[in-house]
C-alpha cells in the first residue's frame, strides 16, 4: 500500500491544476488530459450502444442517455443537465463523449487539448491550412507534437516545455546593433583608414598594444587612453598619456589658461600675459624694448619636444587663428581653413570657437571626458570617430 501522502494524477497542461489519474477532463478548464496520441474510444455499456452506423453522430438525446449510462447521479441528488460538466473523474464531456465512432474530430482547434490537428491523422493527410495552424505553435522534441503558447507541459507527453521557450528574449542579430555599445572608426590612419572597432568590452585600452593598438605610431603612448560605458554612455579617459587626448570642439568651449589645442597640423597653447617686469634696476637704469600694449592673453605654438614656436599676443581680448587673415597666419598648412578658429576673454574667462572650419578645432581633455555619437578624437596622429546607435 502506498504513502496515502502521496497521489498520482495528471496535471493539466493548461492551468496546472491537479486530476486524478483517470480523469479526462480538467475540472477547472475543461482542458483534455490525454496520455495517449489519439483520443480512446469511449466505453458505452451494449444496453446503450446506438444501433445506428458507426459513421453517424448521435443525437442530443441519445448523448444524454449515455452520459445518464456511464455516470449516473449520486442518490439523492437532482440529475444534472444533458450538457452540463461533470468534474468526476472518467465523467464526460459537456457535450457528450469524445469517440471516434460517436462524433469524429473536426475541429481545428483540437491542439488546443494536447491532440495534433484533426485526431492525430498523419501530416501528408493534412492541407496547408492544418500544417501552418500547426507551425503556430512549439513543437514538443518528445513527441512532435504542437504545444499551445502560455502552455507549461506537453498535453500528449507531459514533457515540460523548456524555460527559454517560455521566457524567449529577442536578441540582436549582432552586437553591433545594441544601442548601448558604441564603436570607433579610424577616420585618418596613415593607410588604416575606416578601419571600425567594436567597444562591447566593459574597457577597451588604446595605445601602442591593448584591445585598440597603434604600435606604428611614435606619439601614441603604451598605455594611452582608455574607453569604457558610465549609466549606459561612453566615457573616454586619459591615462597619463605624453600627447593626451583631444576631442573636436562644437561650436564654442570654455577654456583656461595652460590649456592645449589643435588647428589644423598646429599644436597651441593658451598662456595667460606675464605679469610686467620693466622697471628700473639696481641702479635706476630702464631695459630698451619694443613698445608694449596691453594684452589679455597670448597663444604659443608648441613644437616637437615641448619647445616654443611662435607666439602672439592678442592686441585686444580677441584673436584669430587661420591660413590667412587672422592675427595668427600659417598659408602652408593645407589642413587649416581660412577663418579657422578664434579665442575669446571676457571678465577673466576665456572661449574657444570654431568657425565651422572643414577639419575642426580640437581641444585636448583634462582627465575624462563623456561622449556622444559623432564626436571625433585626436589620439597621437591618429583621428577616431564615435558611432553609436542612439544619435
Amino acid at each position: 500500500m502506498g504513502d496515502p501522502a502521496f497521489e498520482v494524477g495528471i496535471a493539466c497542461g493548461r492551468c496546472d491544476t491537479f486530476s486524478g489519474l483517470g480523469a479526462s477532463f480538467c475540472p477547472l478548464c475543461g482542458n483534455r488530459l490525454a496520455l495517449n496520441a489519439r483520443p480512446q474510444r469511449a466505453e458505452v455499456p451494449h444496453s446503450v450502444r446506438p444501433s445506428a452506423p458507426a459513421a453517424a453522430p448521435a443525437s442530443v438525446e441519445d448523448r444524454a442517455t449515455i452520459t445518464e449510462a456511464v455516470a449516473p447521479p449520486a442518490p439523492g441528488a437532482a440529475p444534472a443537465p444533458p450538457n452540463a460538466f461533470d468534474p468526476r473523474p472518467g465523467a464526460l464531456p459537456p457535450d457528450g463523449p469524445r469517440s471516434p465512432v460517436l462524433e469524429p474530430h473536426s475541429n481545428p482547434n483540437e491542439t488546443d487539448r494536447g491532440l495534433p490537428p484533426d485526431g492525430g491523422r498523419p501530416q501528408s493527410e493534412l492541407s496547408e491550412e492544418k500544417l501552418m495552424d500547426q507551425a503556430k505553435y512549439y513543437v514538443c522534441a518528445s513527441c512532435m507534437t504542437p504545444v499551445p503558447s502560455g502552455h507549461k507541459f506537453c498535453g500528449r507527453c507531459g514533457t515540460p516545455v523548456p524555460d527559454q521557450v517560455l521566457h524567449m528574449q529577442v536578441d540582436f542579430f549582432s552586437d553591433m546593433q545594441d544601442p548601448e555599445k558604441a564603436r570607433l572608426i579610424l577616420i585618418r590612419g596613415e593607410g588604416m583608414d575606416g578601419v571600425s572597432y567594436h567597444l562591447k568590452a566593459e574597457t577597451h585600452l588604446v595605445g601602442r598594444s591593448g584591445q585598440v593598438s597603434f604600435p606604428e605610431d611614435p606619439f601614441v603612448s603604451p598605455k594611452h587612453a582608455n574607453f569604457f560605458y558610465r549609466d549606459h554612455r561612453l566615457v573616454v579617459r586619459d591615462e597619463g598619456s605624453l600627447n593626451g587626448v583631444y576631442i573636436r570642439v562644437r561650436g564654442s568651449v570654455e577654456i583656461s589658461p595652460g590649456d592645449m589645442f589643435l588647428a589644423g597640423e598646429q599644436v597651441f597653447r593658451l598662456d595667460p600675459t606675464p605679469k610686467a617686469s620693466d622697471g628700473a634696476d639696481q641702479d635706476g637704469t630702464f631695459f630698451y624694448s619694443s613698445p608694449k600694449y596691453p594684452s589679455a592673453f597670448r597663444v604659443n605654438q608648441i613644437l616637437e619636444g615641448g619647445a616654443v614656436g611662435m607666439t602672439v599676443c592678442t592686441r585686444g581680448t580677441t584673436l584669430q587663428i587661420g591660413r590667412e587673415d587672422g592675427d595668427l597666419n600659417f598659408p602652408g598648412d593645407a589642413f587649416m581653413s581660412g577663418k579657422h578658429c578664434t579665442v575669446n576673454e571676457k571678465d577673466g574667462k576665456y572661449t574657444l570657437t570654431d568657425h565651422d572650419s572643414r577639419n575642426g578645432t580640437y581641444v585636448r581633455i583634462k582627465a575624462e571626458m563623456p561622449l556622444s555619437h559623432g564626436d571625433y578624437l585626436f589620439i597621437g596622429r591618429k583621428l577616431l570617430r564615435v558611432e553609436t546607435n542612439v544619435n
